[in-house]
């Protein structure tokens, strides 16, 4: 297990006064993920025990719930794709609010996975006792052992962010991600879609994460603060993703909304010109996850896609910021403003893209002068309905 560099970018950043909480948690990132991955792995077994409660259900379930609200529940949307492209098991993701609602076992014997950084949303404690009602084992995962959706669901797994103060989630996001890339891993090796080779080779590119996003943090941060400077007018935002990068889209737009008050929203790159296009102008700031692995045919294909919307986002003088893979010249010749992260595979790029996103809705909303740790009218934990 990789052990953190005493002299990492978050033991410096810890000691910058200025510093808010917010951006102090988003440096932890790299030791949160992986003291998850610590937790979640030994010997090349993941999980070990956490599961054994809900064991002979894991072997019959046909299909997996995702129930979550806010940060959470963009989480469980890139869990659903690496858990349906790894380990071929159907997933839905629903709104927490809505799960008791709506009857969506409709013939099928699912689990039900309940995602949550307190422990303690009042929506998802709802979710998760009326799946339980209805005879369904549970599985939670959240960044608090003790809270009451951990002790009262079938199984627990327990993210390591560590405590989290500021509102808005970074390193609890990151974390939940982790755990769910975990899953389908897990998944996958015990329906025998991977093989325990593949598996570990999947495992040792997730170890490296860490350092990698170390070795970037800085360069991110200063990079976030002069694309901040000159986009924080903006009074709205359009942020674009495909595939598992959608979910990363829909994160850096609640982000960006959460922390400076500016109207944002996360669309699939595709659905631009499906109502969203009537929004383009010189004005308005466009953020686009135009990351993609090159061992993958699929994830080109999307990026050239992607490409294409950009170019048509700049004919209608769209300002264009972009995270892109490193060694992309392209990207360079479209966006006005590039974030690069570390070449990694499909599944694992929302992990390393949206941190960078962080960064900028933390400089854009301190640039307007907000409080980004205590925004107006939220709270860390939706504790009432």
């Amino acid at each position: 297990m990789m052990k953190m560099n005493p002299t990492s970018a978050a033991s410096n950043i810890a000691t910058d006064h200025l510093s808010h909480a917010m951006r102090r948690e988003i440096y932890e990132q790299p030791q949160a993920i992986a003291k998850t991955v610590d937790r979640h792995l030994q010997n090349d077994i993941l999980f070990p025990g956490a599961l054994h409660s809900i064991e002979s259900a894991l072997l019959t379930f046909e299909k997996l719930i995702i129930a979550a609200s806010g940060s959470s529940r963009h989480a469980g949307l890139a869990g659903e794709i690496m858990i349906e492209d790894l380990s071929g098991v159907a997933v839905d993701v629903e709104y927490a609010s809505e799960y008791c609602y709506r009857s969506t076992h409709a013939a099928v014997d699912p689990i039900v996975m309940v995602v949550t950084q307190s422990g303690e949303t009042a929506d998802t404690i709802a979710a998760q006792r009326e799946a339980l009602t209805r005879g369904v084992k549970t599985i939670a995962v959240s960044n608090v052992a003790d809270a009451t959706i951990p002790r009262e669901a079938s199984a627990a797994l327990i993210t390591g962010a560590g405590p989290e103060l500021a509102v808005p989630a970074t390193k609890s996001f990151t974390t939940q991600v982790t755990v769910l890339y975990l899953m389908a891993l897990f998944l996958a090796r015990k329906r025998g879609r991977m093989t325990s080779e593949v598996t570990r080779s999947y495992l040792h590119r997730l170890l490296q994460l860490p350092e990698e996003i170390d070795r970037n943090l800085r360069a991110w941060d200063g990079l976030a603060e002069q694309f901040a400077d000159k986009q924080y007018h903006a009074e709205k935002f359009l942020y674009l993703g495909r595939g598992v990068h959608y979910a990363i889209a829909r994160e850096g737009a609640l982000k960006l909304k959460e922390t400076s008050y500016a109207h944002a929203e996360g669309y699939p790159a595709g659905e631009l010109k499906h109502g969203p296009n009537a929004l383009v102008d010189e004005k308005l700031p466009v953020v686009v996850l135009a990351t993609y692995d090159h061992h993958d045919p699929d994830s080109v294909l999307r990026y050239q896609r992607t490409l294409e919307v950009m170019k048509e986002v700049r004919s209608r003088h769209g300002r264009l910021v972009a995270v892109a893979t490193e060694g992309d010249r392209e990207i360079t010749s479209i966006a006005d403003e590039v974030f690069f992260v570390p070449a990694a595979p499909e599944l694992l790029l929302p992990i390393v893209e949206v941190i960078p996103l962080q960064l900028f809705a933390y400089y854009v909303a301190t640039k307007k002068g907000y409080d980004v740790d205590r925004p107006r009218n939220l709270v860390k934990a939706v504790v009432t309905e």
